[in-house]
């Protein structure tokens, strides 16, 4: 058994809920949660970290030092509060030991490039992605074809957005340059330019599914609802960059998700006006 070690802001949270059981689903039972760590008790009024812990037969540790000992390979979580995630990674990207960071990896592109600074530093194998990059339905997309690409999806532009910029980054293959915000608070939507003067649109809507439509150079769109178990599918590539150390997700990939996140944040208080990245 190879015994995974989990490092969170707080434990009672949707992803350290159903990560145990889905890493031992996956790997056949070779994998399993077997120790956590979580800084504070949840604030939003869920369970202690120690009721966590007895609910899903994890060993609560008292420091982030005792589950890198403890463990084989490290996740750290907090995929709410980015903002969390360079105190929470500075000592696990210092280990040596395989590392996956959850989504959002960072709160603005100069954190994320400090995270995977200190684990280039430490020779610390590492990667963060939002599940919705692997979708069964993207690898049917050819993207050399792909000249505009509009995205849909639901939820708030803070803890969502990276779910449609993710899957656009992947496609388009190429650095983006500016965005611009023409949505509002309740239904946030973006434009975003890529240096080739490609373009993609996203927009997030109560009720809405993930869905990507593609148009190719004749104007021909074609849709790709978002249909596949990409959790399933994510969890399978979190067990396999444990089994090779082959790291699924280039860190210039996440930094670029990361920088274009961060300046629609930006974009969000001016709407209509380009901002650069």
């Amino acid at each position: 058994m190879i015994k995974v070690g989990f490092i969170d802001y707080y434990l009672d949270e949707w992803h350290a809920n159903n990560y145990p059981k889905m890493l031992k689903d996956a790997s056949e039972g070779k994998y399993e949660v077997c120790y956590a760590y979580g800084k504070i008790d949840s604030p939003i009024g869920g369970m202690t970290n120690a009721a966590w812990a007895e609910k899903y037969g994890v060993e609560l540790l008292s420091s982030m030092e005792e589950v890198i000992e403890k463990s084989d390979v490290l996740v750290v979580l907090s995929p709410d509060n980015p903002e969390m995630h360079e105190e929470l990674c500075d000592l696990p990207l210092q280990s040596g030991k395989l590392c996956y960071v959850d989504k959002t990896f960072a709160p603005d592109k100069a954190a994320a490039e400090r995270i995977f600074a200190n684990a280039k530093a430490h020779g610390t194998k590492c990667y963060s992605s939002s599940a919705l990059r692997f979708s069964a339905e993207l690898n049917e997309i050819d993207t050399e074809s792909i000249c505009k690409i509009y995205s849909e999806g639901p939820g708030t532009y803070e803890i969502y957005s990276i779910h449609q910029i993710e899957p656009i980054v992947r496609l388009m293959n190429a650095r983006a340059k500016r965005v611009m915000f023409t949505g509002d608070e309740k239904h946030p939507a973006m434009v975003i330019e890529f240096a080739d003067g490609r373009l993609a649109q996203m927009y997030q809507g109560d009720g809405l599914g993930f869905q990507i439509t593609t148009v190719d150079e004749k104007n021909r769109g074609k849709k790709y609802p978002i249909q596949s178990d990409f959790f399933g599918l994510f969890i399978k590539g979190m067990v396999r960059f444990f089994e090779t150390g082959e790291i699924p997700v280039p860190a210039e990939n996440t930094i670029d998700v990361i920088a274009i996140r961060e300046a629609g944040l930006k974009a969000m208080k001016t709407p209509f006006e380009w901002v650069e990245i």
